[in-house]
């Protein structure tokens, strides 16, 4: 019964991918996968895709103030590994050569001698800070605990980072000379999760620490090293959040809070703990960077997912913007020579890094990312949708269309939910999905339902708690009205993916939209919000609770579960295909197995993908490529066929 099944399933594949005729082969999927009811890839879908698949991208790390070359972080394996790179146009000289990615690193200031990285391993996210050196790691903690930050001195002496060693579950800080892993020594305990070391003062002797409780709300300490006391810089208790608090070399304190607006705005916390704003954005800033003269400040407005770079005269308070397209910007990193380094992609431009003069604004381009020989021009352009949801709130979202004159009449839609929630889509390169629009002509919609960053404290906290939970799915049905009067789409073949938080959107919507969604590919999807609060790692489950509810009170523990995907199994329609790794700290695989136990006592289809070796979401190259060859499939039969 197995063999003749397998076989089956090979023939239906083989069958949807024929070159003149002759059925293809099958390509092997890596040992770290474990594929339930997943059709074997047949070689004919690999050759289609690859060209797709090869792009790759470079995002800005830091600085080498010694060198005055880029550090980035660009994949030539099967993971991302960090490079040098010397000058504009430069080569990419490979720095760190791990099976596991390395994507995190910091030269020491000044000094330039030392290189610090982080690394994890399977994706579990228990990362470990380790010394660069001659292609090789020397680990600096201890090997089992979670730790991050490396956060240094303005001098390159020491750096600060957060720790779970002591329990297990508290962040507490810890201060060492990386040069001698023997001089780890813990500076401050603190009690739960959402520690970190933001920046130190000039000399050394405080720093500045932001205990973060939610999107919402965060406070700001000042660390004395010496002691350990911390004094507190912003009010308790108060729903106002902090970021990016940095000194200035004269020792303001820089930082973006959204205190007395409903966005973020960077400004100066003056020594009353007043907040005085220096930007007068009508959108959040997201990110800052000061320079070491202190003449300005480089900082990201995010425009309705469109970044702006603009720069801040301090003393005569001029803003200038960066003469960039429309795009997202990622890392900003100031040299200590003043040159602002960055990460820039857009829809027609896979990510690469590029440097602004300060001085005259000219953009130089450091990076030239391949993108598989296509053409990136071709990539369809994001177009913007807007919706009113059940109570009048105003949703948008990204429309990628395929090109008309070759994929005429209506055409299918996948609606891919983001994750966070506390996170926002905002319209970069899309990689392999440029293969689904391009080749495939199936139209994909990206939303931001309530509860996304980037629109206002206000919409952030409109899906808190297990009683608003559901409303954020019912803004799902709100776009999909809109998208079904569109006459180039065609109702009847929509489909949706998402992970994560989008993962738990994923069965929600097949369940509450079951006539509209007809296939949902959902990803380390949260199925039952009560076990996922309780198997969630405990270093992070209060952050959790504080965004789902409290599954330790028994009427948002009612509310929970009846809000839960799980409980409501039984009316999901779709045929499913949901991935999962098997390290996932934060959904553990728990969550999916239980899905598809459920739906499958039901009578529907699952497909189910696990690997061994990954964790809240795939990121090595061999996994990626195999799970998306999948998708492939799972469009074909269930969604153009």
């Amino acid at each position: 019964m197995i063999r003749s099944r397998w076989v089956a399933l090979a023939l239906f594949a083989a069958g949807l991918f024929v070159t003149q005729g002759v059925a293809a082969q099958i390509v092997t999927p890596p040992a770290a996968l474990t594929l339930d009811r997943v059709p074997p890839v047949p070689s004919t879908l690999k050759a289609a895709t690859q060209p797709y698949l090869d792009f790759r991208t470079a995002a800005v790390a830091g600085w080498n103030p010694v060198t005055r070359g880029l550090l980035v972080a660009t994949r030539f394996g099967n993971s991302a590994q960090l490079h040098a790179v010397a000058k504009p146009g430069a080569a990419r000289t490979q720095l760190s050569f791990e099976d596991e990615p390395v994507t995190n690193g910091s030269y020491a200031p000044r000094r330039g001698d030392v290189l610090v990285v982080s690394k994890d391993v399977g994706g579990g996210e228990f990362y470990q800070l380790y010394t660069l050196a001659a292609e090789r790691l020397t680990l600096l903690t201890d090997g089992k605990s979670r730790n991050e930050g490396a956060t240094w001195d303005r001098e390159g002496n020491r750096l600060a980072y957060t720790s779970t060693r002591r329990n297990g579950t508290d962040s507490d800080i810890y201060l060492v000379d990386p040069r001698d892993a023997k001089s780890d020594q813990l500076v401050a305990r603190v009690e739960g999760n959402g520690w970190d070391v933001s920046a130190f003062a000039p000399g050394g002797r405080t720093a500045i620490v932001e205990h973060y409780f939610s999107v919402e709300k965060s406070e700001l300490f000042e660390l004395d090293i010496a002691s350990g006391k911390m004094t507190r810089l912003t009010p308790a208790g108060a729903a106002v959040a902090w970021s990016d608090a940095t000194y200035g070399p004269d020792g303001t304190i820089y930082v973006a809070s959204d205190e007395g607006s409903n966005f973020k705005r960077l400004g100066r916390l003056e020594t009353n703990g007043m907040f005085t704003a220096l930007s007068r954005e009508k959108w959040d800033v997201d990110q800052f960077e000061v320079a070491d003269d202190g003449k300005f400040i480089a900082y990201e407005v995010n425009a309705a997912g469109a970044s702006r770079l603009r720069l801040l005269d301090l003393a005569t308070g001029q803003v200038r913007t960066a003469p960039l397209p429309d795009g997202v910007l990622g890392q900003i990193a100031i040299a200590p020579w003043g040159e602002v380094g960055f990460t820039f992609s857009s829809a027609q431009s896979a990510g690469d890094a590029y440097s602004l003069d300060p001085a005259t604004l000219k953009v130089t381009r450091w990076t030239a990312s391949e993108t598989g020989g296509l053409d990136p021009l071709r990539n369809a352009l994001p177009e913007l949708v807007t919706a009113r949801s059940f109570d009048g709130l105003e949703v948008s979202g990204f429309l990628y269309r395929p090109d008309p004159t070759r994929f005429p009449g209506k055409r299918p839609l996948i609606v891919a939910i983001h994750g966070g929630p506390e996170g926002q889509f905002k319209p970069g390169f899309r990689g392999g999905d440029n293969y689904i629009v391009n080749e495939l002509g199936i139209a994909m919609f990206w939303p931001n339902v309530r509860g996304s960053t980037g629109f206002g404290k206000v919409f952030v906290g409109l899906d808190n708690g297990p009683f608003k939970r559901e409303d954020s799915v019912k803004d799902i049905g709100a776009f999909i009205d809109v998208l079904a009067k569109d006459p180039r789409l065609d109702p009847g073949r929509f489909a949706e993916t998402g992970g994560s938080y989008g993962g738990y959107m994923c069965y929600a919507s097949a369940i509450r939209f079951a006539e509209r969604f007809h296939a949902a590919q959902c990803t380390v999807a949260i199925s039952n919000f009560v076990t996922f609060l309780e198997n969630t790692q405990s270093y992070r489950r209060d952050l959790r609770r504080v965004e789902y509810g409290d599954e330790r009170d028994p009427v948002q523990r009612a509310k929970l579960t009846e809000i839960s995907p799980l409980s409501r199994i039984g009316e999901i329609k779709a045929p499913l295909f949901i991935v999962t790794g098997g390290n996932d700290p934060r959904v553990p695989p728990s969550e999916a197995a239980q899905v598809v136990k459920a739906v499958r006592a039901n009578g529907g289809e699952v497909w189910h993908m696990i690997a061994a070796d990954e964790g809240h979401g795939y990121r090595k190259k061999a996994n990626t490529d195999y799970n998306f060859w999948a998708e492939m499939l799972f469009w074909q039969k269930y969604l153009l066929n």
